[in-house]
């Protein structure tokens, strides 16, 4: 009898040593799948935190490319004003050279009465002048 006494205590410690085992690989089971719901989370909130960071960075391309544009405009827009305050500075000079030229004109012109008339070869008269200013 001593040995089977012996092997009902061994067959109760070893129900006991399953049943903790038992436990444990529950514990260990139930924590993995704990981890990996957390995980799974932290999946999901950097996969939104990246396609939000993607949006953004849709935004600022389209944002880049229009302040582009308005910076060429601006360009353009200086270019224009740059070419036409150069031509209006040259016509500025032109309208100064024009003015001095006719007074110089004016000044030089002789007068009709002090020219006398020029007989050609056939006798017909030449050199009258003839006033078209007005």
């Amino acid at each position: 009898m001593p040995v089977t006494s012996t092997s009902g205590v061994q067959s109760a410690g070893s129900g006991i040593w399953l049943q903790i085992q038992q436990q444990q690989a529950q514990r260990s089971a139930d924590q993995a799948d704990q981890r990996a719901r957390s995980l799974q989370m932290r999946a999901r909130e950097a996969q939104s935190a990246a396609d939000q960071a993607q949006e953004t960075a849709r935004s600022l391309e389209v944002q880049s490319g229009q302040a582009q544009s308005e910076a060429n405009s601006a360009k353009l827009g200086l270019a224009a004003q740059a070419a036409l305050g150069k031509i209006q500075t040259q016509l500025s000079g032109l309208r100064e050279q024009i003015g001095v030229a006719l007074a110089a004109q004016k000044v030089v012109q002789p007068v009709a009465e002090s020219v006398a008339p020029v007989i050609n070869d056939l006798g017909q008269q030449t050199g009258t002048l003839v006033n078209v200013t007005a």
